[in-house]
């Protein structure tokens, strides 16, 4: 949908046409186009409507309304997910239930699926079945749909002059109640696109006002939500990671020492970085990340950032495999098979690890070939800690004493 905004206070200014749902690359560019016009502030309701273009037609009702960037958008992203029928009762029960406003328009997304909406009469059957469904939820177990007599319901219904005619279908609302899910401030969390993760901040003396980040996303969404807030800095702010793509062990960096309301720009990059990764890519992330065992966020951040720079050779655990890998696999090159009993593949694959700098973890082999300071010593404190690791196990062996007890 297109809405025509404006300021109301100064016309003179002119106007910004803007396409809903807003792509995330184009967000940016909305709010300087508003900011030429004196408007977008993410609390105060300054944005004025000349025009709604396309989109569901119930939506001209906003016409002469002020609503805020995020509103609007908001409310185009949760009807860009209806399908017709969803889309009928909603703009059916909006004529119904006389609902004009931004915030009731918004809130009757998440109540207009119980309605039920008739468009056509000539299938009864089929009709009492949607009525019969659109009172248990949506759904209905098939063997209850074939026991259903739906020419009855469709005529109980129709029969019982509770209908309202409205220009989308006449509309049962089934006692339907605009719930208030929308606050007019805080946005209900909704996943309209995939995200790599979901971060809910609120404030620590008010728990129940919420706003979800859906990463990556802009820098100026992420100080929207905190205006939202009443916050200034994530710092003063409750954050919890609600969902996310990224590994246990990635998403735990971010905890205890350093907290995820300290370092949200650096969570926000990272998944900006991986967002790039195909799934290959992504595992090799994973595979370096319990190799090297980053500390901080920061430094996960440079692991992502230099993966280019990485090899990475999945599922071995030794300078032999290592060494079999890259002569009969890496280098391509054309070995007679009578010769690979001459091969000394476990010296090779040393040379080769010293050369680089590698380490073998769990999950399989890593170098760093790149020039960054940050990431060589990085893998350097990563080996000094495993040999003190080692170390310690081998001071820390247990030994049998006479009589059964343990030194």
């Amino acid at each position: 949908m297109q809405a025509v905004l404006s300021n109301a206070r100064h016309p003179e200014y002119g106007e910004a046409i803007i396409l809903f749902p807003i792509p995330g690359n184009e967000y940016d560019h909305c709010l300087e186009l508003l900011e030429a016009l004196g408007i977008g502030d993410p609390v105060e309701r300054d944005c004025f409507i000349r025009e709604m273009r396309q989109g569901p037609p119930v939506l001209k009702r906003l016409t002469g309304c002020n609503v805020t960037l995020d509103e609007l958008d908001y409310l185009a992203k949760r009807l860009d997910s209806f399908d017709d029928q969803e889309m009928a009762k909603f703009q059916g029960a909006a004529v119904s239930c006389n609902c004009h406003g931004i915030v009731d328009l918004i809130n009757l997304t998440f109540s207009c699926q119980q309605v039920t909406i008739i468009t056509d009469f000539t299938d009864l059957e089929e009709i009492g079945q949607i009525h019969y469904m659109d009172l248990n939820g949506g759904t209905a177990r098939s063997k209850d749909l074939k026991s259903l007599d739906g020419r009855k319901m469709a005529l109980d219904l129709i029969e019982g002059g509770d209908g309202r005619v409205t220009p989308y279908g006449v509309v049962y609302e089934n006692g339907m109640k605009l719930t208030q899910v929308y606050d007019g401030r805080h946005f209900p969390e909704y996943f309209y696109e995939s995200c790599l993760a979901s971060v809910i901040l609120s404030l620590p003396d008010r728990p129940m006002e919420r706003e979800t980040l859906y990463f990556p996303c802009t820098e100026s969404k992420i100080a929207r939500a905190l205006r939202r807030l009443g916050a200034e800095r994530p710092e003063q702010c409750v954050a919890m990671l609600d969902t996310s793509e990224i590994s246990e062990a990635v998403c735990g960096v971010f905890e205890d020492e350093y907290p995820l309301n300290e370092h949200l720009e650096t969570l926000n990059a990272l998944t900006r970085c991986l967002q790039k990764f195909d799934e290959q890519a992504l595992e090799d992330f994973h595979t370096v990340f319990d190799t090297v065992w980053p500390e901080t966020p920061e430094e996960v951040l440079y692991l992502a950032e230099e993966l280019r720079d990485f090899t990475v050779v999945p599922e071995i655990s030794s300078a032999e495999e290592y060494g079999w890998f890259l002569i009969t696999k890496s280098e391509h090159l054309d070995i007679d098979p009578k010769l690979e009993d001459c091969i000394d593949y476990q010296k090779y694959g040393q040379r080769r690890i010293q050369e680089e700098g590698g380490r073998f973890g769990d999950r399989g082999y890593v170098a760093y070939l790149g020039a960054k300071p940050e990431i060589r010593s990085l893998m350097d404190r990563n080996l000094s800690e495993r040999q003190t690791d080692q170390s310690l196990c081998q001071k820390r062996t247990p030994s049998m004493k006479m009589g059964g007890g343990w030194y």
